[in-house]
């Protein structure tokens, strides 16, 4: 979907990236992070000439950008950024409706997409006529993410879009994306300094530092194959086991059959979010649901210690 080529950049004789290689394929959720300076939004901005590469080629969908006319370009890709950037005079439903409108739409369409999109973001319906200000944070962002896939596009770019946000609410939203990505399948390219929602976030990650990728892979090749000792330092050694933990889930270690007592957990819970559910309820087996809520097996405290090396899923 995306690819570049050699492509440089620099800001006042200083780069920003250098002979950047990259294949971010369609449908994939792609996550950039690094240290600060590293390049990564730079890299972001360069695919919606937001910023222009200085050299090389960025292809998006087999053509050279820089042959394409911006706006058509542009209106190709959503954008949303950490600001929100929402014009605080319309409303909800106008913010949302503004690609589309300049698309020239008609007015059934739209209002169709904005119900669509304000469902898809579990925006209650009778937010539509507020403005940015009557709104929450989470709220807000959650607008911002709807106006930006608005016109369907093909690409979202997402640049630290939820940095701003607390922790509860961050949350809420790195989960709200997932089942958006699942749910749409859109190719999704993400700017974050924050190691624990890239590895929630990405099928495919890459770490850059000074304007160049140090590594790229799955969360797991990162974590259990790291390049360098940078990138052990950058994930952390001392908390690898808890971030190896974040990218399993409880049907990965569940014990079929074997019914227990007590309130369950979804066979999709990753294995960092079971092992505080054993702290917090003080017990040693947790009884397991499925999609449906129906018992399927249990998860037990002494199962999450065994030996992980033959159950590399993304190996």
């Amino acid at each position: 979907m995306i690819e570049f080529n050699q492509v440089s950049k620099s800001f006042a004789g200083q780069d920003a990236v250098k002979n950047l290689n990259l294949h971010l394929k369609e449908g994939a959720f792609t996550v950039l992070i690094g240290t600060s300076g590293s390049g990564k939004s730079t890299t972001l901005k360069m695919i919606n000439r937001l910023v222009e590469h200085d050299s090389g080629t960025i292809r998006f969908a087999g053509e050279d950008i820089g042959q394409l006319p911006l706006l058509a370009l542009r209106r190709r890709m959503g954008y949303a950024i950490q600001s929100i950037g929402l014009f605080p005079h319309w409303t909800v439903a106008q913010n949302i409706a503004t690609v589309p409108q300049l698309l020239k739409w008609s007015r059934l369409r739209i209002n169709e997409r904005i119900t669509e999109l304000m469902t898809l973001l579990g925006l209650d319906a009778s937010l539509r006529d507020r403005y940015p200000h009557q709104l929450s944070g989470g709220q807000q962002q959650r607008v911002g993410v709807a106006r930006a896939l608005a016109a369907d596009p093909d690409v979202l770019l997402m640049d630290e879009p939820f940095g701003a946000l607390d922790p509860v609410t961050r949350s809420a939203l790195q989960q709200e994306m997932s089942r958006i990505h699942r749910l749409l399948g859109r190719t999704i390219v993400l700017v974050t300094h924050d190691i624990d929602e890239a590895l929630r976030l990405a099928d495919h990650l890459i770490l850059m530092d000074q304007g160049e990728v140090v590594q790229q892979g799955t969360p797991m090749q990162m974590l259990t194959h790291p390049a360098n000792d940078f990138v052990r330092e950058f994930f952390g050694r001392s908390e690898l086991g808890v971030r190896l933990l974040s990218l399993r889930e409880v049907r990965d270690y569940m014990r079929p059959g074997e019914p227990v007592a007590g309130e369950p957990v979804a066979e999709t819970l990753t294995l960092r979010d079971a092992l505080s559910a054993f702290v917090a309820r003080q017990c040693l087996i947790l009884p397991v649901v499925d999609g449906e809520g129906r018992p399927c097996g249990n998860l037990r405290f002494d199962d999450l210690l065994r030996e992980e090396g033959n159950r590399e899923r993304d190996s």
